[in-house]
């Protein structure tokens, strides 16, 4: 058992990782759709006036590299805020704008009528079924009246 142990500690001694408690692999699995970073405004001005500050003591990058930006960001937070537009720091929606003409607007309301309506009638029609076999059982049947639809 000594011969195990030298060996033991002639790995140690060579710098070997002890079998101790281990620090925990970070997970590498790829996220399936990354999310898209946003900024505050408060933020991009406070990294702005760091920027600034940095630029005389050349320490822009090690500023960069510590809050993972890129010099790109700089350069589009400088340029809006020069442009003086107020809410030019502020996150804007991306994507084309979405218009809805009047007509389509009004069509999908009264779809949305229609199913409403529909769900209705599917209820009433279950009630007078229920109603017709109640008074089948209590002996009363009620008379089948056809009534013409238009659209059937």
């Amino acid at each position: 058992m000594a011969a195990s142990e030298r060996s033991g500690e002639a790995a140690n001694a060579a710098g070997a990782a002890s079998p101790g408690p281990r620090t925990p692999v970070p997970d590498s699995e790829v996220i399936a759709r990354p999310r898209r970073r946003r900024f505050t405004a408060e933020y991009k001005r406070s990294i702005l006036d760091q920027a600034e500050v940095a630029y005389d003591s050349r320490a822009v990058g090690a500023l960069l590299r510590r809050e993972g930006l890129y010099s790109s960001h700089l350069g589009t937070w400088k340029r809006q805020r020069a442009q003086g537009e107020f809410d030019a720091l502020t996150p804007k929606k991306r994507g084309p704008k979405v218009v809805v003409s009047p007509l389509v607007k009004q069509n999908r309301e009264q779809e949305a009528v229609i199913a409403r309506l529909t769900k209705k009638l599917k209820n009433a029609e279950l009630i007078i079924e229920v109603q017709k076999k109640v008074a089948v059982l209590l002996g009363n049947p009620i008379p089948n009246i056809q009534i013409d639809e238009e659209n059937s």
